[in-house]
């Protein structure tokens, strides 16, 4: 990890360093503080990230959990984190280290919340289609230490380094913001529930019902003491995001010839309309040379959703954005494609994403594969998976969203 050495603080004159970790780049961003902090000075502390995604620590301790639906495992994790953040002096330093997948892992249901609670919700908000923005709504008031809370237990200075997976970076939204005020309401969280008609257990109804009507202490607000005490600092620092992938990316491709175009890092909405939108833009370039001449390469990031519409979907986000895109883009020659989640994982199977070239329908179709079938059944993983085409990294250890390249030729 090359980023994280620029942004450390200086450690404490006589005080001790808590690295609390959480998130899919957990392990790797608790082991470049290791390997670059003095060794004269005292840290310890717990990096929580999803199961596969540990490496070897040396004072920092690894603990793996589920994602992105929760476990006991983080569950466990969270207490022990919020309890040791709370018993920090005012001489001592709290590092948090935060990436995506945070929100899942770092999980700390309110007391009359049981964990099959929260994880029954958050597999509704996972298949209704909802962005992330407001799943995290939810899950921030169900938690006791998402939405700032992290922050408000403890009462020395907070430095949060962020690598951000969201659209906007905004640390609000990334891993739920433990570090960060939250302008999110109970009232926003009972909106996100009843827009996309999830009926939560009755202990998570009751719980949110009691927020609404004040009887339960609302999240850490951005006026609020916790982040404008003059006793302490709290800062929260996003250093590195999507972008940066997708500028690495264009490097590449212009090495070799191919201009490169950066579509945006932030573009959402339903994969599959998504994926329409582009196969306007690539037959436009193909037939047209416009607005932009081949060869291009056009790249994009981003988080899209997938509205699962019945049972058995199996895939994610960026294998369902390119099943739609190859079916728009049937009979069209000269197109490659990949779309991958950076952290390697792309929805609920192994592959980060997948690859679609100009024969991809046509060697469907001699396997007598259906695509335009799979994909009405959310099955972009089948799909792909049979062609050969998958792309599998395995865990990467970080994680800055999804990456989209388009190659016209």
């Amino acid at each position: 990890m090359q980023i994280i050495p620029r942004h450390l603080p200086v450690p404490p004159d006589h005080g001790h360093t808590l690295v609390l970790a959480v998130g899919k780049a957990a392990a790797s961003m608790a082991r470049a503080v290791e390997q670059n902090w003095p060794d004269r000075k005292p840290i310890s502390g717990m990096a929580l990230t999803r199961y596969g995604h540990a490496l070897p620590l040396e004072r920092v301790r690894v603990i793996e959990a589920a994602h992105p639906v929760p476990d006991g495992a983080g569950e466990e994790a969270a207490r022990e984190m919020l309890s040791a953040a709370a018993a920090l002096r005012s001489s001592d330093l709290l590092l948090a280290l935060i990436s995506g997948g945070g929100s899942a892992l770092l999980t700390l249901p309110s007391p009359e919340i049981a964990i099959e609670d929260l994880r029954r919700v958050t597999r509704d908000l996972l298949r209704c289609g909802a962005n992330i923005q407001e799943i995290n709504a939810v899950r921030k008031h169900l938690s006791d230490i998402q939405g700032g809370r992290l922050a408000a237990a403890c009462k020395t200075n907070l430095l949060a380094l962020i690598i951000s997976d969201v659209t906007g970076d905004d640390p609000t939204h990334i891993a739920s913001g433990p570090c960060a005020p939250d302008p999110t309401t109970f009232q926003d969280a009972m909106d996100v529930l009843n827009r996309y008609d999830i009926k939560p257990p009755r202990a998570v109804l009751q719980h949110l019902i009691a927020g609404v009507r004040g009887e339960r202490e609302e999240t850490p607000k951005p006026d609020s003491a916790v982040f404008r005490s003059p006793e302490r600092t709290v800062e929260n620092r996003v250093i590195a995001s999507s972008h940066y992938s997708l500028e690495a990316a264009a490097r590449v491709f212009r090495a070799q010839g191919v201009e490169a175009v950066i579509l945006g890092d932030s573009i959402t909405g339903e994969a599959s309309e998504v994926a329409k939108v582009m196969a306007a833009l690539v037959r436009e370039v193909r037939g047209h040379s416009a607005p932009f001449k081949p060869p291009v390469a056009l790249i994009s990031g981003g988080e899209c959703t997938v509205t699962v519409r019945g049972p058995g979907g199996r895939g994610g986000r960026c294998s369902e954005f390119l099943l739609s895109l190859a079916v728009e883009l049937e009979g069209i020659s000269g197109v490659h494609a990949i779309a991958a989640d950076t952290d390697g994982i792309d929805g609920s199977e192994h592959n980060a994403g997948a690859l679609f070239a100009p024969d991809s329908l046509a060697r469907a179709r001699a396997l007598g594969i259906d695509a335009r079938r799979l994909l009405a059944g959310n099955d972009s993983y089948g799909f792909f998976s049979a062609l050969g085409d998958l792309v599998v990294t395995g865990p990467t250890l970080t994680n800055v969203n999804d990456y989209r390249a388009i190659l016209v030729t």
